[in-house]
Parts: C-alpha cells; structure tokens; sequence
C-alpha cells in the first residue's frame, strides 16, 4: 500500500518536514520497498514551474493545453495541439514537459527513473529537472531511519553536504589553507546585489571581483539554524578534512547507495593513495575523473591540476562478497575536484554506476 512521503517527514524528529519543502517531494508516493512512486499530483506542481505556466501573453491553445494536462496529467498530447501554440519557446517547454513526464511514467520508481537517465543514450532533459529530482531523492534518503538516529546537528551537516550532490557549489581556498564551499547560484546573487557583508573575503579568491558576500559558515555549534533557512543556500561550509561537513558528506555518500543499490559501504578521507595494488576509483566529479585516471595509468598530472583535488576519498564494502569477485576485498578510492573556474559540480550518479558490484541475476 502507498503511503505519503509527508507522513514519514512528520514522523522523523531528526529531518523537519518543512526541509527543502518547495522541491515537490511531498507530493510523492512510496511503495512498500521505500521507493519512491510518481502521483498525479507530483505531475500537476511540475506543470506549475515559470516555464510552463500561462502568462497574460499566453494563446488561447497554450491556456486550454494547460487546463487539459492539470485535469489529466496523463493526457495523451498530438503533435498538432503543440503546433497551434502561437509561443515557439512554449511549444518547447511542452515538448521537454512531456518527454520528462514520459520519463518518469515509464519507469516503476523515481529511483528507477533516476539510474535510467544516464544510462543508454544519455540525458535528454535540462539539468535543472535532473538537479530537481536529485534533491527529491536525496531529501527522501535522508529521511530514513539511519539518518535519524545520527540526532538533528549530523542531520542538518548532512542535508547541506548533501546540497553538493544537486547545486554547484564555488570554492574558496584562503591563505591559511581553509577550503570553503558556497553555493555558486547565491554567492552570484548576492554579489550583484546591495546585500554586502564582510565574510566576503573568503569568496573573493573564488572568482568574485570587488564584491563581498555576507554568507554564514556552518558548522556543528550553529547546525540547527540550518533548518529554517534550508531553502535558501546561503551557507558556507568548511571541506578541510576534520571538518564536520566533510564528515557528514562520507555519511551521505554512504546512505545514497544504501538506498539505491542495497549494499552497505563506510567512506572516510584519505590524504593520499599509497596502493600497489590499487585496483579500482570512481572520480565524484568530470574533473576528478580526469585526474584519477591519469593517476592511475601513470599519466604526467601538473601540479594546477593536483591543485585543484579538493579531497580524496577510501570506500569499503562491509560485505566484500557485493564486489566483483576480482577485487573483492580491495578498496575503492574516490575524488572530488573543483573545475578552473573554482566551481565544484558533483555526480551522484557516478557512485550509482561505476563501483565494482557483484554481477546479479
């Protein structure tokens, strides 16, 4: 029987329901696995996004398309009830509407819609749909029963580490060797507005010019103010290894693929990787990939590009009889790493697809 991921949420004293309430999670369903279920009324709120909501220059067409797919979400669409919006930037909206609808409707689960994604011939919708569903799954795992017995400082750590695996965040690397994660999107919001503080500075090496931006650094002393703002990304978090943000990341890590591949794993930090027999890694990021590879294949890495390693990573299966049966007992080392432009992008989905599981019947 489905039951609403909102019961759940209300129920878990360590994860407030009202956390990233605008991402639609709330609206879902889930099934007696504790997958998540596509509902109606999920559908409905996605059809509420600027992109798609009539504005007072919308045609006739686009209004009574609009009207029709909110009565039935599941509406068949012609090619023809597209071709009379007057809007070419509507009739596109539509189409990406539709193709992401069909999307999740063809697969049993959210999660199985997720993995989906990137397999095949890649992604086919916009990033921020991806993000957007990247956050709903990520607000649901961590609403789990292991999470909340981590207590509700661990709990908000964990749910701004895991505002990383859906926003870009910019780094900041200052003089005393701090590594500081922003979110990108607030940090250019707010340094192109009259809001100017003085914590700033530790963006400004990231790639801010003549601006500062007055962002809070959280940590586990002021954790629980995270809540309240949880929607707004504002906080500034501290990657150097010690650090409790880090730490609540490895624990993120960690229940995303609980949750989606059954298998239990621990994740801590690693200054280096000193491994003869170094027999697999998974870069977190485009930019770690790169460099786990060279690393691996004994590839010259100039030091700008070793600069930019942000953190290295040792994942152990609990149980060596998940991992293929070749490197069954060996660890898997992983990376994150910022781009030139400071900017850290990572993949979730890379953990999901590319660590050395047991071949399944």
């Amino acid at each position: 029987m489905e039951r609403c991921v909102a019961d759940a949420l209300r129920r878990n004293s360590g994860w407030p329901h009202a956390a990233w309430r605008d991402c639609g999670a709330t609206l879902l369903a889930t099934d007696a696995q504790g997958r998540l279920i596509l509902t109606d009324d999920f559908l409905r709120f996605l059809l509420a996004r600027p992109e798609l909501e009539p504005v007072p220059e919308s045609c006739a067409a686009e209004r009574a398309l609009h009207d029709q797919l909110l009565a039935n979400p599941h509406r068949s669409v012609a090619s023809g009830d597209l071709a009379a919006i007057q809007d070419r930037d509507a009739t596109e909206n539509y189409a990406v509407w539709l193709r992401w609808r069909d999307r999740l409707q063809a697969a049993p689960t959210l999660e199985a819609a997720y993995l989906a994604l990137f397999q095949g011939e890649g992604v086919d919708v916009p990033p921020v749909l991806v993000q957007q569903l990247t956050q709903i799954l990520l607000r649901h795992v961590l609403a789990s029963r292991a999470v909340r017995a981590a207590g509700e400082d661990a709990a908000a750590l964990q749910a701004r580490a895991a505002e990383m695996l859906f926003r870009t965040q910019k780094i900041s690397v200052l003089d005393d060797g701090a590594v500081m994660a922003a979110d990108d999107q607030t940090v250019e919001r707010q340094a192109l507005s009259a809001g100017f503080g003085t914590l700033g500075e530790l963006l400004r090496q990231g790639g801010i010019p003549l601006r500062s931006v007055d962002l809070d650094v959280l940590g586990a002393e002021n954790a629980a103010a995270y809540w309240p703002r949880s929607e707004h990304f504002d906080w500034v978090v501290s990657l150097n290894r010690g650090q409790p943000a880090l730490d609540a990341l490895c624990r993120v890590l960690e229940h995303w693929i609980a949750h989606f591949l059954s298998v239990e794993v621990k994740i801590q930090t690693d200054r280096e990787i000193v491994d003869e027999h170094w027999v697999w890694h998974v870069g977190l990021d485009a930019q770690a990939s790169s460099i786990l590879n060279d690393l691996y294949t004994g590839a010259e890495v100039g030091e700008d590009r070793l600069r930019r390693l942000l953190c290295l990573f040792r994942l152990e299966f609990a149980n060596p009889a998940d991992m293929l049966a070749e490197v069954a007992g060996r660890p898997v080392y992983l990376a994150m790493a910022m781009d030139e432009q400071n900017r850290l992008k990572l993949k979730p989905q890379n953990l999901l697809l590319n660590l050395p599981l047991a071949r399944r019947s």
